[in-house]
């Protein structure tokens, strides 16, 4: 082959850099980082790897000498709400861009720790100033415990690590404030369509509905589990369409709501002159659906911009969990039950 043929040499990968000092590619990004968890020793042998193979013409490298990458990883899950996940991104975006910061997006198909930590090394590796974790995964291992640690994250509503920070509503709050709704106007049970087990969201959710009933000494009926589809809501809707005594319904989304509601409609149900629904999240389409929603507010735009500027005011982590009151957005779907 001659020298007009000739292809590039590759440049070198963090992976190369991690064989040539002997360790593994996150800790190539913590020494680059300059991690106080990395020892003098270590960072010592990956900053001559580093030297050696030239590899301080990677982005990673350009971080190391100016300590900042000047991008904001954010970790979200495919399935789930569209409305939510496409106004946390927005929020994470417009106030990242304010702040002069680029926004790097992984995503994983179903909640699983492999596959969230694949996400976060992946965020790592490139060297991201801080990571906003849109995943309400419940399980959490010693490496997401690490990356986190390491990297300033801020969590919505969802995986919780020890270095990361929590920002939302208080979900549990969510719930009861939704079920204590519907007893204020008189009915005396409330039923529940849930969210996923495994979502921490629903299970807080669920709980709060559950203590909610306890304290009025009424006993919880057995929640009926969606997978917060319009889908879903609408076959557990024919469920409970078909149940005389159910005068009241939390949803524990606004997209199972709508479901429900449309179920219970053809069912001959009508809402809220039989039944009614209130639910959780308060997406633009609450206001305009028929009838208009009943449902707990949570601004998912504002919480991902709210996410970025908790990222980047440095607070400790140690100062607790940012948590916001819940507050409910009445409506036209709910109503005392008739006499």
């Amino acid at each position: 082959m001659t020298k007009a043929t000739e292809r590039p040499a590759r440049q070198p990968s963090m992976a190369d850099v991690a064989r040539a000092a002997g360790v593994s590619a996150q800790t190539v990004s913590r020494a680059l980082r300059d991690s106080p968890n990395v020892n003098p020793e270590t960072k010592k042998r990956v900053l001559a790897a580093v030297e050696q193979l030239s590899y301080r013409f990677n982005a990673a490298a350009k971080t190391l000498s100016s300590g900042r990458s000047h991008t904001i990883g954010l970790v979200l899950l495919q399935s789930g709400g569209y409305y939510s996940r496409s106004a946390v991104t927005a929020g994470v975006e417009a106030a990242a861009g304010e702040a002069g910061y680029a926004v790097s997006i992984a995503t994983i198909a179903r909640l699983d720790t492999g596959l969230m930590e694949r996400s976060l090394s992946k965020l790592a590796d490139q060297g991201v100033d801080g990571i906003v974790i849109a995943v309400p995964l419940i399980s959490v291992t010693q490496k997401m415990e690490d990356i986190t640690r390491d990297i300033p994250t801020v969590t919505l509503d969802g995986t919780r690590t020890a270095g990361a920070r929590v920002l939302g509503i208080d979900q549990k709050e969510a719930g009861r404030l939704a079920t204590q709704h519907l007893l204020d106007l008189g009915h005396r049970q409330v039923w529940h369509v849930s969210g996923p087990d495994e979502w921490i969201e629903a299970r807080q959710r669920r709980q709060g509905w559950q203590e909610c009933l306890a304290a009025a000494g009424i006993a919880a009926p057995p929640p009926l589990e969606g997978d917060w589809s319009p889908g879903s809501g609408y076959r557990q809707g024919q469920v409970l369409a078909m149940i005389p005594d159910v005068t009241a319904v939390f949803a524990a989304s606004d997209e199972m709501a709508f479901g429900v509601i449309r179920a219970l409609r053809e069912r001959g149900r009508s809402v809220p002159g039989e039944v009614s629904v209130v639910s959780v999240d308060d997406i633009e389409l609450a206001a305009y659906c028929s009838p208009p929603l009943t449902t707990v507010r949570q601004d998912f735009y504002r919480s991902g911009a709210a996410a970025v500027a908790l990222l980047l005011d440095g607070t400790d982590p140690a100062a607790g969990e940012p948590l916001v009151s819940a507050s409910l957005s009445v409506r036209d779907s709910t109503a005392p039950p008739r006499p």
